[in-house]
C-alpha cells in the first residue's frame, strides 16, 4: 500500500468508467469515483473503504471544485486524474443544432478543462501528479457523420498538448489515450445521440450511418478491462507517454495519419518553403 495513488475518475457510472475504477482499486489504489448520478455510480463500481462516491458533473466549475475539495479531505492527496466523461453526438455538420454543438463541446472539452483546473492546484502543492485524458481515434482523424464529435476531441489534444509544457516544470505529467472501438456502452441506442435538424440532401447517407453505428453496440473488438490495467501500468511509469494509442485499430489509424501528411508534405514542400522569407530579405538587404 505505501506505493498506491489516489486516483480521481470521470465518468464513472458505466463503460470505461467502471473498469478504470474497478482495476485501480483491485491494485490497492484509493479511488474518488465521479459522475453525474452518484447512485449509479455506486451501483456499477460496488463498495470499498479506498473508494469514494462523488457527484460530478463535468460541465458544473461548481461540481469540480466541490468533487476535489472532497477527494482531498478524504484521502489528502489526489496523485492521477482520468479525465474520462464524454458524450457521443452523431451526424453531419449541417444536421447538428447550435445547442447540440455547444453541449457536445461543453461534456468533452471545456468539460475534462473544469475537472483538470481545480485538480492542477493540489498537483502543484504536491509537485507531482498524472493528467490522463481519454480521447478518441477521432481525435486523431476526423470521420464523416462525426464532424462535432471530433471537433471535440482535436480541441481536447491541442490543450493536452500545450498544458503538458505548461505544468511539467511542477512535476505534472500529462497522457492522451486515444482508444479505438472498445466494447463500452458508447454505442448503445441509451448512449448515441442523433441530429436534431434533418436537411434533405444528407437523408440517405443519414439514415446509412445510423444503421452501421447501431450494429456496433457490443461488436467493437477493444477491451475494457485490458485498457483499464495499461492505464495502471502507464501511471506507475517513471516517464509516461505522453500519448497512448490503445488498440491495433487506433495503432492503424495513427500510421494512416502519419502517411497522409507525409505524402501532404511532399506534394507541395517547394510552395511551402518558399513562403519563408530568404535571409536577405529578413535583413533588408537588396
Amino acid at each position: 500500500m505505501a506505493d498506491s495513488k489516489v486516483w480521481l475518475i470521470t465518468g464513472a457510472s458505466r463503460g470505461m468508467g467502471v473498469a478504470f475504477v474497478q482495476a485501480a482499486v483491485a491494485a490497492g489504489n484509493a479511488v474518488v469515483a465521479t459522475g453525474r448520478r452518484p447512485d449509479e455510480v455506486a451501483k456499477a463500481v460496488g463498495t470499498s473503504d479506498s473508494l469514494l462516491v462523488v457527484r460530478l458533473d463535468v460541465t458544473s466549475v461548481e461540481d469540480a471544485t466541490t468533487a476535489v475539495d472532497a477527494a482531498v479531505e478524504r484521502f489528502g492527496r489526489i496523485d492521477v486524474l482520468v479525465n474520462n466523461a464524454g458524450t457521443s453526438f452523431k451526424g453531419y455538420f449541417e444536421e447538428m443544432s447550435p445547442e447540440q454543438v455547444e453541449q457536445q463541446l461543453a461534456t468533452n472539452l471545456l468539460g475534462p478543462m473544469n475537472v483538470t483546473r481545480a485538480v492542477l492546484p493540489v498537483m502543484r502543492e504536491q509537485r507531482a501528479g498524472h493528467v490522463i485524458s481519454i480521447s478518441s481515434g477521432a481525435g486523431l482523424v476526423g470521420f464523416e457523420y462525426s464532424s462535432v464529435y471530433a471537433a471535440s476531441k482535436f480541441g481536447l489534444e491541442g490543450w493536452m498538448g500545450a498544458l503538458a509544457q505548461e505544468v511539467a516544470p511542477f512535476g505534472i505529467r500529462t497522457t492522451i489515450v486515444n482508444p479505438g472501438f472498445f466494447r463500452t456502452g458508447l454505442a448503445s441506442p441509451e448512449s448515441l445521440i442523433w441530429p436534431e435538424v434533418s436537411v434533405a440532401d444528407y437523408a440517405g447517407r443519414s439514415a446509412a450511418q445510423r444503421m452501421w453505428w447501431t450494429a456496433q453496440d457490443g461488436q467493437q473488438p477493444g477491451d475494457p478491462d485490458k485498457l483499464a490495467k495499461a492505464l495502471l501500468t502507464i501511471a506507475d511509469e517513471d516517464a509516461p507517454p505522453t500519448r497512448f494509442l490503445a488498440g491495433a485499430d487506433t495503432v492503424a489509424l495513427a500510421e494512416r495519419k502519419v502517411a497522409e501528411l507525409e505524402r501532404q508534405i511532399a506534394s507541395h514542400r517547394d510552395l511551402s518553403t518558399s513562403l519563408t522569407f530568404e535571409p536577405d530579405e529578413v535583413n533588408g538587404d537588396e
